[in-house]
Order: C-alpha cells, then structure tokens, then sequence
C-alpha cells in the first residue's frame, strides 16, 4: 500500500509539472509574430502584441471584402477614357468591297514584340471606317500604299497591329505653334520605325507665332534621319484655336514660304503642304507649284474637290478604325503603285508625282 501510494504521488507530480510547463510555452507563442503573410500586408520586421482571435478574423473578414469590392468595381475614368472624335457630317452609303493591296517590302528593322506575320508583305487592306464613303470606281482602295497620321489623341499606338492591317507609312504629330510639343511624339517616331512603317513628322502651322519661331521650333524637336519621310506644314482654319487670326492671302504664302524654306535647308528634302477645302480655297488655289500637296477630301476624290491641283497624298477618311489604335483615326493613301512608293520614299521623298486623275 505504502510503495504503490508513492508511485501515485510520483506520477502525479509529473503530470502537474508537464502541465506548467506546456502553459509557459504557449504564453511564449503568443508573444512571437506570425510567419503568415498575404499578399496586401506586410510583415514587420519586429515583433507584434497578439490580437485576440475575434478581432483577428473580423480585419481578415473585412479584407476580403474590400478585395471583392475592388475586383467587382467598374474602371474609373481615367482608365476607360477615350477621345471622342467629331465624324463629318457626311452621307451614309454602302461601304465597297474589301480589295487586295500590293503593299511595300518587309520591315528591316522589328521590335521584339512584333507577330511573326509582320516578316513578310502584308496583302490584306484590313482598316474599316465608322462613316464608310463608296467614291465609286475612284475608291482609295484602287491605290497600293495606305497609311495613317496619328497624334497624342489616338493614344498608345499599337503600331504592329497597324502595320498587320495595312499601314505602310505614317505621319505622326510632333509640334505646332512656337512652344508645343506633342507630348506622344517621341513614343510614336519610335513605334512606327520598330514596326517597319516609313515614317515622317508635321507640324501644324499657328498664326499667330513667326516663321522663323515655328520653323527652329520643328527643327530642334524632329531628328534629321536618313529615311525619313519629308516634313509636312499643316495649314488650315481652326476654330478651336485661341488664335483667330486669319492673315490675307499674301502674308499667308510668305509665311509659309518662309517656314517650308527653312525646313528644306535643314533636312534636305521639300516639305508637303497638309490642307482642307475651305483654307485651300482662300489661300492656295494656283499657288505652290513645285510643292507637294497631301489633300484632305473625305467625300469625294480630290480631282472633284481640288481641281487641276497634283496631289501626292490623299487623307480619304477621318473616321477610320483598326485594332491598333482606341477610337478613330485618319487613313490615308499614296498617289501611286507599290513600285512608284518604293522609288518615291527610297529617293527620300523628292521625285514628284504625276497629275491626279
């Protein structure tokens, strides 16, 4: 009875003793930080008081929530936002067949990014147009070469995709005024070469600055490239404009006689006048000869719209779409053929072209 009284006592002792010691060890637990960490939080580098377990969940509860809330919730506006074009006021008509394009060589030079496909010619016509025009037998998609002019309001460019779908050139945006630099010009000059397009600059023409102003302006802002196509002056009304000056039509031509003088010296190739009905009727009818003309005529063939005029881009639609862009953009088309294209922009743009049908 005695022995196994001590056994008891012995046994008991023990349990007790495990017991105390268990608890000393928990209470350590609780003082250290958990190795648990999730992907919005993160763990501090010393450590932290516990929270006890209700109020624990409660925060994970709450969490969850607002990560729910933040999948479910629609974009704000600055991440849906997109320019809205004003379409001409134009009548609606069928929009012809899609035709085949011969187009120019493969790109040289590709970005990394670039769809295989871009590695060889590209022989669809793929741009559509939120205001389709049928112009008949004297339909744009008749011509070889189509391209694009684009500017800070189309966006981030998608400058592979516009060349998938048929886009061999582009003029892009770079300056207008004495002081302005479109803020997407850099990023697009890049874009369009790594993609393979022929690209060149234009400048739109403010009449209140000096010649002389907006000429250095272009000039210190446009690189001088080998390859390059020639400098465009954009010369049209525009009654958006803080400036509302509308100079006689003498001063407007020696205005721009002095810019496009200035332009020629620097980059050694003749700049293209960009222009719309209404300025070319009140300033350029017979003037400029020897100049190339990139005409606006988004309803008729500029032959109707511009008579006797030689033009060597036409700007057939302001309404365009493509994959490569958000929104509408202006397409245009070269007066000639593939072979014509290739003597032209590999001359570096000083061949002239032939009278327009």
């Amino acid at each position: 009875m005695r022995l196994s009284g001590v056994i008891s006592f012995v046994i008991a002792s023990l349990c007790l003793a495990g017991c105390s010691s268990t608890s000393g060890m928990d209470a350590l637990d609780m003082q250290k930080p958990s190795n648990e960490t999730t992907s919005s939080v993160v763990r501090p580098s010393a450590p932290i008081a516990s929270v006890p377990v209700a109020r624990a969940n409660a925060a994970r509860k709450r969490v969850e929530v607002a990560s729910a809330d933040d999948t479910a919730r629609p974009f704000g506006l600055a991440e849906e936002e997109t320019v809205a074009f004003p379409a001409p006021e134009l009548p609606d008509s069928v929009e012809p067949p899609i035709e085949e394009a011969a187009l120019v060589s493969p790109p040289k030079l590709l970005s990394r990014a670039a769809p295989a496909m871009l590695a060889g010619p590209v022989t669809r016509y793929g741009f559509r147009d939120a205001k389709p025009i049928n112009f008949g037998r004297s339909s744009p998609r008749h011509l070889a070469v189509h391209g694009v002019d684009v500017s800070r309001w189309q966006g981030d460019v998608n400058w592979e995709k516009l060349r998938a779908q048929g886009a061999n050139f582009a003029y892009i945006k770079a300056t207008d005024g004495g002081d302005h630099l479109d803020p997407m010009f850099m990023k697009n000059w890049r874009g369009a070469q790594a993609a393979g397009l022929k690209r060149g600059a234009y400048h739109f023409f403010y009449w209140c600055r000096t010649a002389g102003e907006q000429a250095d302006w272009f000039i210190r802002n446009v690189p001088k490239i080998d390859g390059a196509l020639p400098p465009v002056i954009d010369v049209e009304w525009n009654g958006d404009s803080s400036c509302q000056r509308r100079p006689s039509r003498e001063k407007v031509l020696e205005k721009m006689q002095v810019f496009m003088d200035k332009l020629e010296r620097h980059y050694g190739q003749r700049p293209i006048i960009y222009t719309s009905p209404d300025f070319y009727r009140d300033n350029l009818q017979g003037a400029f000869p020897d100049y190339p003309f990139w005409l606006r005529a988004v309803a008729r063939h500029p032959s109707k719209v511009y008579p006797d005029r030689k033009w060597l881009f036409w700007q057939y639609s302001g309404s365009g779409l493509s994959h490569g862009v958000t929104g509408r953009i202006d397409l245009n088309v070269f007066h000639g053929d593939e072979r014509q294209w290739r003597a032209w922009a590999g001359g570096g743009g000083r061949q002239m072209m032939a009278d327009a049908d």
